[in-house]
């Protein structure tokens, strides 16, 4: 491939061949000189490149360019880049100073353990959640729209991490201590722990997704992430604060996580219709057996993690609602992906939660279609 041409990378390397060589006296004809710019060798093909045929495209395995991003095959991918972009927003634009107050005057000891872990908490978390989607997942996905929606969604979970450095400055906590208590208390280090071990095996660069047990393996391990990492921890994460809020309490930081949330709604919709589609694009089944230890192993972490940060209830709040909320929105995410409820019979003991994924609180986010989106967008669950 000469180092000046762009247009011949599929053209297998010339040989010489035997008679080529014969004609010589058997001897190989001494390396043409490199070419100079502008030049053409004397042996080139020319030759142009297939146009991009949208049907050639895959969610992993594709055989289009992945450089070229129409035609699209998912236009949905391309639409929610185009929502996720209407939903921008950066921490400074919400006051803490009324928080700095509350955090200081109004606040008893529980309610400051529960506010201080849930941030250590997701301090963690949005930083595992922007290394798994940039290293792991993107790199996979083989169509470039699904990929500009992953980098706007890389560039989120910054933000998210800006935003609990921002409530942590303003409120003025001490950062190291509360950025390290995910190492150091056993039920925060619980869930990080096994979100390591269940997104690691598909790190690796080098997995062939042609194979398909380890294709069967990426399938699940993005279910995880995006079904119970995103779609269930992180949903119902922020629970303890809008509790909070509910009670006029720490309004600015439960706002900046309503903005947060918002975001995360639409990873787990990105997600969950990924991994719709790409079960059917490769005639893949997930199987119930490796499913039911993702759960069970979600739910004893969840609840391990519910009985520390309220280990005292706050008014309002505890423990074991904290649990019954996580079954139900488990239960939800699977009916979204189409499979079978892990929980079956957990009720919404919650049902204010899903009014604080839309500030405007028209309508629910989930079970029904929102009127308006920031500018009007709508997410609509098929």
């Amino acid at each position: 491939m000469s180092a000046f041409r762009f247009d011949d990378w599929d053209l297998p390397p010339l040989q010489a061949t035997p008679s080529s060589q014969a004609s010589m006296g058997g001897i190989t004809p001494p390396a043409q000189p490199p070419a100079t710019p502008g030049s053409q060798p004397a042996n080139a093909i020319q030759r142009g490149l297939a146009p991009v045929n949208a049907a050639d495209k895959r969610i992993v395995n594709g055989k289009a360019d992945i450089n070229q991003l129409a035609p699209f095959k998912y236009p949905w991918a391309w639409e929610f880049f185009l929502r996720a972009n209407r939903n921008h927003w950066t921490p400074l634009e919400i006051g803490m100073a009324q928080d700095v107050h509350d955090y200081h005057n109004k606040l008893t000891d529980a309610e400051r353990h529960v506010f201080e872990n849930v941030l250590a908490y997701l301090t963690t978390s949005d930083i595992l959640a922007m290394r798994n989607i940039g290293l792991a997942v993107m790199e996979k996905m083989s169509a470039p729209e699904l990929q500009i929606y992953q980098a706007r969604q890389v560039y989120e979970e910054a933000l998210h991490t800006w935003t609990y450095q921002h409530c942590l400055e303003s409120i003025g906590l001490d950062q190291q201590e509360i950025y390290n208590r995910y190492r150091v208390v056993p039920e925060l280090h619980g869930k990080i722990q096994l979100a390591n071990r269940r997104l690691e095996k598909v790190l690796r660069s080098d997995l062939d997704l042609t194979d398909r047990a380890n294709l069967h393996e990426f399938a699940l391990s993005y279910f995880f992430f995006a079904v119970i990492f995103e779609g269930c921890w992180f949903y119902n994460g922020f629970t303890p604060v809008f509790a909070l809020q509910r009670r006029g309490l720490m309004k600015g930081a439960a706002e900046q996580l309503q903005y947060i949330m918002r975001d995360e709604v639409m990873h787990c919709a990105f997600g969950i219709r990924v991994i719709r589609e790409l079960l059917k694009e490769e005639g893949l089944t997930l199987d119930p057996e490796a499913l039911r230890p993702l759960w069970d192993e979600a739910e004893a972490a969840e609840a391990a993690y519910a009985r520390y940060i309220l280990r005292e209830p706050i008014l309002g709040y505890n423990a074991e609602l904290h649990v019954q909320q996580f079954r139900f929105i488990a239960n939800r995410r699977a009916r979204q992906v189409g499979v079978a409820e892990p929980f079956p019979g957990a009720e919404n003991v919650l049902p204010w939660l899903d009014e604080q994924a839309n500030l405007r609180k028209e309508k629910n986010f989930f079970e029904t279609r929102v009127t308006e989106y920031q500018t009007g967008g709508a997410l609509a669950w098929e």
